[in-house]
């Protein structure tokens, strides 16, 4: 009796793929390949478009919050192995509600995809930008030295603050955006939790000061003998937290942890 070979391993006929076909046709260009060639292929299609529509924001094409936690985890883990710096930018949209109650929210709408395309312009192909929520950005950029963070950070500020967006025909308007940011600790295990509160206490303070400004966290400094490299490396290949970072106390002005109310 002859194998069963990939093209009869799966029967097409015995799935419900219509909600799924029909959703990867209205929210993705994909072109699934014949099923009567391969059902294997054809189904790895279907799941392959299904994944990519679970990490997309639908209405501005970036990263969703579910795929920026990934991203940010995996920084994590590079960081802590290689020491190469790792920037993390939280940006809001000044005054959002402002423009939806002003001009509707088809104008919120465009204005959101408006600033998610200048974004994904202002920053390498490597790095991540994802929609986190509301009118809230944020940015990932690994492998980011120090002397240049400040400078992305304020590129990018600067270029929304000068970007006319067109919400009807004759009617543009400006947006400014505040950033927050801070680096990863080098050679430290941190949590996706702390390293976002870090950069999320500066972009309330970029908030709280006056709006569409840049404040990042310093780089914390800390020296790691070959010896205690060594030693992280071990417990990292054993899948246990090495050193874990605290922020206790590191920006004092700042409100403390669930205690923090976001200013428009």
């Amino acid at each position: 009796m002859a194998a069963p070979t990939p093209s009869n391993l799966v029967d097409l006929q015995q799935l419900q793929l219509d909600d799924a076909r029909a959703l990867l046709g209205r929210e993705l260009t994909l072109t699934l390949p014949p099923p009567e060639e391969s059902s294997t292929a054809y189904l790895q299609s279907v799941i392959d478009g299904l994944c990519e529509l679970s990490l997309k924001d639908p209405l501005t094409g970036l990263s969703n919050r579910r795929h920026f936690r990934s991203v940010l985890d995996r920084s994590i883990d590079v960081v802590a192995r290689s020491g190469e710096p790792a920037l993390l930018l939280m940006l809001d949209i000044d005054h959002f509600k402002k423009v939806n109650d002003t001009y509707g929210h088809q104008a919120g709408d465009q204005v959101l995809q408006a600033v998610a395309q200048c974004l994904a312009k202002c920053v390498r192909p490597v790095d991540t930008v994802a929609r986190y929520g509301g009118e809230e950005f944020a940015v990932i950029l690994p492998n980011c030295l120090t002397a240049f963070g400040e400078t992305v950070a304020e590129r990018i500020r600067q270029t929304i603050q000068d970007m006319p967006i067109q919400i009807s025909p004759g009617v543009s308007i400006h947006v400014t955006v505040s950033v927050g940011g801070a680096y990863a600790p080098e050679w430290v295990r941190s949590t996706a939790a702390l390293w976002t509160e870090r950069a999320d206490v500066q972009l309330y303070r970029a908030k709280s000061e006056g709006r569409n400004r840049v404040f990042l966290d310093q780089q914390q400094e800390i020296y790691v003998s070959a010896e205690e490299k060594n030693l992280l490396f071990g417990h990292l290949a054993l899948g246990d937290p090495a050193w874990i970072e605290s922020v206790s106390g590191e920006v004092p002005s700042a409100p403390a942890h669930g205690s923090m109310h976001r200013v428009n």
